[in-house]
């Protein structure tokens, strides 16, 4: 069938997008959703542990999210300028985002405080898509120790800040992001629920745990702006999959075993893969840049249940959930959420696709 944007609306009342994480994380309310049966039932997100077998595979994304909104000015006007750091294209160059009037050649100088910390960029090219090509004058340990000083955490602009607000920098984190993978702009948000001592239960209960990468960027939140949503095209986006996480997940399937993705992230991170060859024993890590778009009529190759938020209308992200669980399901539960009151997007709570 040839779906439409338009195909993927809702009506949400502005009310029911969350501004604030739940407290404690897994408190956050959960709707699980039987593919087979279409049944619906509500719970915590603590409950999760119930609807999870002994011999699952549970694939986490540990990617780290770094504060990519920087507040510069421009050298020769002195003029507000915000830079979002999207995708790094070489040691020194950045594509990003831009909010306020630039041109090429333009400098933006950064300041920590009110004094300039000798830290600026040069634009260098428009890329004509959104984007533009920046040059910084900093590269490897001294960028990112400038990035981290006077960064912001990168929230989607539905969610209403005070820029002085500093807990986002531990909220809009997993408690399972690895230190070494820094490079997402954007939080795998379905990642937010879960605590520690809840994943420790998990793992008691013989579920396997284990992790991929995908830094997020622009390919997973922008907006689709063709009529038809098979004219359009994703960003790309890098990921990887260590030698370990391969292993599990063909002992998984070999053996007929669940394999459960937390979030829209890692789930296109294993789709796109390449695990044709079940038997092959010599695994080796692999890492590629994907632009894998998931929609009503996709065959999942690997991934058989999902934990995920609620999504934008319109988004990629919504036609994702819809190809796994059906669309018609999908817009079953989205309205019975937004009559029971559930809280939507990043902060809002989530859903268990099974």
């Amino acid at each position: 069938m040839n779906y439409k944007v338009k195909d993927f609306d809702y009506n949400l009342p502005p009310e029911l997008i969350a501004q604030k994480q739940s407290e404690p994380r897994d408190h956050s309310r959960l709707l699980v959703l039987n593919r087979k049966s279409g049944a619906i039932k509500h719970q915590h997100f603590y409950d999760i542990v119930d609807y999870l077998r002994p011999g699952d595979l549970l694939v986490l994304n540990n990617s780290k999210v770094f504060p990519a909104r920087l507040i510069g000015r421009k050298a020769e006007t002195g003029g507000g300028v915000e830079v979002f750091l999207h995708q790094k294209t070489a040691d020194n160059i950045w594509e990003c985002l831009i909010r306020g009037r630039v041109k090429e050649g333009l400098t933006i100088e950064f300041a920590a405080g009110k004094k300039t910390s000798g830290w600026h960029a040069v634009i260098l090219k428009n890329n004509n898509d959104g984007t533009w090509q920046v040059k910084f004058n900093l590269t490897g340990a001294k960028f990112w120790s400038a990035v981290n000083k006077i960064g912001l955490v990168p929230l989607p602009p539905y969610i209403k800040r005070d820029d002085k607000i500093n807990s986002d920098k531990c909220n809009y984190q997993t408690v399972y992001a690895a230190a070494h993978k820094v490079g997402s702009v954007a939080a795998p948000t379905a990642g937010l629920h879960f605590t520690k001592r809840l994943l420790k239960k998990i793992k008691a209960k013989g579920v396997k745990i284990v992790t991929v990468t995908l830094h997020v960027g622009l390919g997973t939140f922008a907006p689709v702006k063709t009529e038809k949503i098979t004219e359009h095209k994703m960003h790309s986006e890098w990921a990887e999959i260590s030698a370990k996480t391969i292993r599990e997940i063909r002992a998984a399937k070999k053996a007929g075993r669940r394999i459960v993705a937390v979030g829209t992230t890692s789930c296109r991170t294993l789709e796109s893969a390449d695990f044709s060859n079940f038997k092959t024993a010599g695994e080796k890590r692999i890492s590629f840049w994907t632009d894998i778009f998931i929609y009503p009529g996709y065959k999942f190759k690997i991934v058989d249940a999902l934990i995920t938020n609620f999504h934008l209308p319109k988004s990629t992200l919504l036609m994702l959930v819809s190809a796994l669980a059906g669309k018609k399901a999908i817009e079953s539960v989205y309205r019975e959420a937004v009559a029971r009151k559930y809280r939507f997007f990043s902060y809002g709570d989530s859903m268990f696709i099974c």
